[in-house]
């Protein structure tokens, strides 16, 4: 064998290495009975339980925060996040967290929002007038 095919198969082995080290953080949604189960790193989508208790004291420690979130399936969970409270957190209309549950709550420290778009009002507008 001549040293180009040697090159192209360790590129190939080191790409395909890469993909499977980079494939194991890409994962669906869990729900908290499916995290409960699991014991390990998950993503759980879901909605702001607005009429729980959400907890953040900067002063004691800024990288504490935690709500209550309602799955897909209607189960609700104390998440505590290990970082400070995210801006417009209130105004999201869904809450995806990432973590693992740690006896009856859910300890994350990833958190993504997905805020109202401000252009929501304008589209109902325009589909009323088509």
């Amino acid at each position: 064998m001549n040293k180009l095919h040697i090159i192209a198969g360790l590129l190939l082995i080191i790409g395909l290495a890469v993909f499977f080290s980079l494939s194991k953080d890409v994962s669906t949604y869990s729900s908290f009975a499916e995290a409960s189960e699991n014991q390990q790193r998950v993503k759980v989508a879901g909605i702001l339980a607005k009429d729980k208790e959400m907890y953040y004291n900067p002063e004691e420690n800024p990288n504490y925060f935690s709500f209550y979130l309602r799955d897909p399936k209607g189960q609700e969970k104390k998440v505590i996040l290990l970082q400070g409270k995210p801006q417009d957190f209130d105004r999201s209309e869904q809450i995806v967290v990432t973590g693992e549950m740690k006896g009856e709550e859910f300890v994350a420290n990833e958190v993504l929002l997905k805020c109202p778009s401000k252009y929501k009002d304008e589209e109902i507008y325009m589909k009323k007038q088509i």
